[in-house]
């Protein structure tokens, strides 16, 4: 294989186990694919700073991201990808052949994982929570996977992070799944029915992004998912259900009742993202975003 193009920084990326206690309230974290870079620069600049949640829900690379919060292992998720991004076992034709999606997770999870392992038995051992947010496509509807109702976290974290169009269903459970964006981009809501009475959201868009909706895109779920289709009715739906989503965290947020950490400068890079060294300043933004928040973060937890 020829050598890969990785970050310039890539060296330089925090490591180690997240410092302090666990912290009543939930975690919650927006998708986006590799805008998700972002989310994993807040969530190492937490962890340094000993800002563990008890809960944390993630939504596609949210979930991809929260796994590697909720275990407390600083800078895994940036290694992943500001190292492997151009890999094509991880992303890419290769990966599609052995995955039926764009992204490999049987590299993620088989060879990656055996030079840098995900501590499952730090989720354990600390009792903290992990929900990985994926949409059910035989009822259009969200499911909420966690250890009490799933079998195999690693492929709800797949089913989770498996975009429409490009990846074909993951069975969790025997129930064919994909993105959970599709029907929950970003979980607060899931948090306050939840009962959390503290609830941090990572975003990965800025607070004032609302997306365009094209009532063509309904058409042509219903065409790709004519097997599913209340999957599609729900696809159809979700760009105008993601701003009413963002015009309802906006007045939480006012209300004091949310945190939101998002991304202050706009983010310009796509959805899978080429350019390492775009990657590296998005992950290094989120990094900055959350250290300078950390005194009003500390005040709302408390």
């Amino acid at each position: 294989m020829k050598k890969l193009v990785v970050y310039s920084g890539a060296d330089r990326l925090p490591s180690g186990r997240a410092a302090g206690g666990i912290t009543e309230g939930c975690m919650v974290l927006e998708g986006g694919a590799f805008r998700g870079v972002y989310t994993s620069g807040v969530l190492d600049a937490l962890m340094e700073a000993g800002i563990n949640l008890q809960c944390t829900i993630g939504v596609s690379a949210g979930a991809m991201n929260g796994i590697n919060y909720a275990t407390g292992q600083i800078g895994r998720s940036a290694r992943i990808n500001l190292r492997y991004r151009r890999d094509p076992r991880y992303v890419g034709l290769h990966a599609y052949r052995g995955n039926r999606g764009i992204i490999g997770f049987d590299f993620l999870f088989g060879e990656y994982d055996k030079q840098d392992p995900l501590s499952w038995g730090a989720l354990e051992r600390n009792g903290r929570r992990f929900v990985a947010v994926a949409a059910n496509c035989c009822t259009g509807k969200t499911e909420y996977f966690e250890r009490n109702n799933c079998t195999d976290l690693r492929k709800a974290i797949q089913a989770s992070a498996s975009m429409p169009y490009v990846s074909r269903p993951v069975l969790v459970d025997g129930v064919p799944c994909l993105d959970g964006g599709c029907t929950d981009k970003i979980p607060f809501g899931w948090a306050l029915r939840n009962g959390y009475q503290k609830v941090v959201v990572v975003r990965t868009r800025p607070d004032d992004y609302r997306k365009t909706v094209r009532e063509r895109s309904a058409r042509w779920a219903q065409r790709v998912y004519r097997e599913y289709p209340a999957f599609a009715k729900a696809l159809g739906e979700c760009d105008r259900n993601y701003n009413r989503q963002c015009d309802t965290l906006e007045r939480l947020k006012q209300q004091g009742r949310v945190f939101v950490i998002s991304p202050s400068e706009p983010v310009t890079i796509s959805r899978l993202e080429k350019d390492m060294e775009k990657l590296g300043r998005l992950y290094h933004l989120g990094y900055e975003d959350a250290r300078r928040r950390l005194d009003a973060l500390r005040a709302y937890l408390a």
